[in-house]
């Protein structure tokens, strides 16, 4: 994940708030008002204890033990509500503000372009939506209700030091500085260390994928010792990362102890001599302890969650970066919508070149793909046949040359307009964990289900679609798993047929089907032919033999063109993989 950019603490603190936090205010001000009250009851509590000691057990005034212990009970009750008013408060603005997060990111992944996802494995980005906002998560819940409770809590309490004891006060103050010094540096250890192991989790995350999708060639080669001895490194690596911030984390809790155990012996031993040379009382000196006491426990949280927050800023770090990645493929200013009929869509000396390859997948091409015909891709594995079809949707955009459909420039068309022209049937098939109502209607945002069921019969879907247990309603699973491959390209195909486009890609559509089958559905895919611009992959040159038009491509170029009669004439390229048995 290393095109995303690197973030300071400040700023991604102010985005957060800027973003995020703002919406929010309305709860957040009333989270902050409780929290105001039940530290303030805290140190109300302290400030208590001096009356009690000096005013009643010391004197002897005992007819006010009833009401003082009356008040304590208030005073615990009402701090009890107000910790839970600000618990519940900030907690639910807390959990919006993450659900936000992670709607945003997922929204932005999918608003970017295949580039992106071919940069990018989808385990890593599942593991930044879930395991990074998860992180975020933990961090609000702990930082945004602890924090500010704690901090209040802390003022408070201080300013009840600094009335009972000016001098103890300040000399506390001297030394906790080194204590903020410590925290800061392990605050630091923790947010690199944060940044690995979210690393190791998206690889972890990424690597599990893979093997549960390839689970049938894994079986198959016999790899399931690999496959765990591989899992366990990964896993092992993760774990032991997870110790190490753990052991760094914790390096607070002696360091404070050791802190405290020395504060609290210098005041014992000061307070002590005070008291006994009349210059403060027991009742101010037990107030102080009793003051510094309930401060320690703020202060061991402020600790921990500096850990916490430090760990969350660097999650935050990661989704914000991947945030501010720009699509390569966006919309122009001057985009409009579009509805074709029966476009022409001419390429114009289109050149390309993926990122990651030397070699040039398409050079100088220029071809008509005439509107209301059928047009075959034919050529060897590599020469530029699934990059055309690319190109058309804006997949991608072309390095240089241009792509018109009815003269007008793709790049100066939505995305969204120009993509509802098209349907597409492609060789990698994608069958969602859903219904077969939803798989089909996926092909039209508002089908009623006799459109889906009659785009299923054109497919010849229907009849083992309701020989399924449940029929329509029934569920694939992930990939299609309870379908074969020639049912998977047939709810494929019955999409397409659905979205009733004046484009149609077909990309070795029925690549899974076996003879029989092939044939039936390819009467069906020519009826949909008609009247719609028709682009198709085939590797089977039987499918493509009545095509209006084939292009030959060789090495990224346009090699020959013609009907199948005329490149057989030619006794080229086209002719001599005819020959070599890819007719059947």
């Amino acid at each position: 994940m290393s095109s995303a950019k690197k973030l300071e603490t400040w700023p991604i603190i102010r985005r957060m708030i800027r973003d995020y936090l703002m919406k929010y205010r309305v709860q957040f001000g009333w989270a902050i008002l409780f929290m105001a009250i039940s530290a303030a009851l805290t140190a109300a509590f302290a400030l208590m204890i001096e009356p009690i000691i000096d005013d009643v057990l010391t004197k002897g005034r005992l007819e006010y033990v009833w009401m003082i212990g009356l008040g304590v009970f208030v005073l615990f009750v009402l701090r009890g509500v107000t910790t839970y008013a600000h618990t519940v408060i900030m907690n639910f603005a807390g959990q919006r503000v993450i659900g936000d997060i992670q709607r945003d990111l997922f929204s932005h992944f999918i608003s970017l372009d295949l580039k992106f996802f071919h940069d990018h494995p989808s385990g890593q980005l599942i593991s930044r939506i879930v395991n990074d906002v998860s992180v975020m998560r933990n961090t609000a819940a702990d930082g945004m209700t602890g924090l500010g409770k704690s901090l209040l809590t802390l003022i408070f309490l201080v300013g009840v030091m600094f009335h009972q004891d000016v001098v103890l006060a300040s000399a506390i103050f001297v030394i906790f500085p080194l204590a903020v010094v410590f925290v800061m540096w392990i605050g630091r250890r923790l947010r690199k260390m944060s940044g690995r192991i979210q690393d190791h989790m998206a690889s972890l995350s990424d690597m599990l994928s893979q093997i549960f999708l390839g689970v049938r060639v894994v079986k198959a080669y016999g790899r399931e010792g690999y496959e765990i001895n591989r899992a366990t490194q990964a896993i092992d690596r993760v774990r032991d990362m997870v110790i190490k911030s753990v052991r760094i984390g914790n390096l607070s809790t002696p360091f404070n102890e050791v802190l405290v155990g020395t504060v609290v012996c210098g005041v014992l031993v000061y307070g002590g001599y005070q008291v006994a040379a009349g210059e403060t009382t027991a009742g101010q000196l037990l107030s102080f302890i009793t003051a510094f006491s309930l401060a320690y426990e703020p202060i061991r949280k402020l600790a921990r969650m500096n850990n916490s927050i430090q760990v969350g800023l660097g999650a935050c770090d990661r989704v914000f970066g991947l945030l501010d990645i720009p699509p390569d493929i966006s919309d122009l200013p001057d985009a409009k919508a579009v509805t074709f009929k029966k476009p022409d869509i001419v390429f114009s000396r289109v050149t390309f070149q993926y990122h990651s390859d030397e070699k040039k997948a398409l050079n100088d091409v220029s071809f008509t793909l005439k509107g209301g015909e059928m047009t075959a891709l034919v050529g060897r594995s590599g020469s530029g046949k699934t990059t055309i079809m690319n190109l058309i949707p804006r997949f991608f955009d072309p390095v240089s040359g241009s792509i018109l459909i009815d003269g007008q420039d793709v790049r100066h068309i939505q995305i969204e307009s120009l993509r509802q022209n098209m349907a597409l049937v492609s060789q990698d098939i994608t069958i969602f964990d859903d219904t077969v109502w939803a798989n089909i209607g996926y092909g039209l945002n508002g089908a009623t289900q006799d459109d889906i069921i009659k785009a299923a019969i054109a497919a010849e879907a229907d009849e083992f679609i309701r020989a399924l247990p449940q029929g329509y309603d029934t569920r694939l699973g992930e990939e299609g798993l309870k379908l074969s491959g020639g049912q998977k390209q047939r709810i494929s195909i019955a999409r397409a047929i659905l979205r009733d486009a004046p484009i149609l890609l077909l990309d070795e559509a029925t690549s899974a089907l076996d003879n029989e089958a092939e044939r039936a559905i390819q009467k069906t895919l020519s009826e949909l032919q008609k009247g719609r611009t028709t682009l198709v992959i085939a590797h089977r040159l039987s499918t493509v033999q009545d095509a209006d038009h084939i292009l030959v491509l060789e090495e990224g170029r346009v090699a020959e063109q013609g009907r199948h009669h005329q490149l057989l004439d030619q006794n080229g390229i086209y002719a001599r993989i005819y020959g070599a048995g890819l007719s059947e």
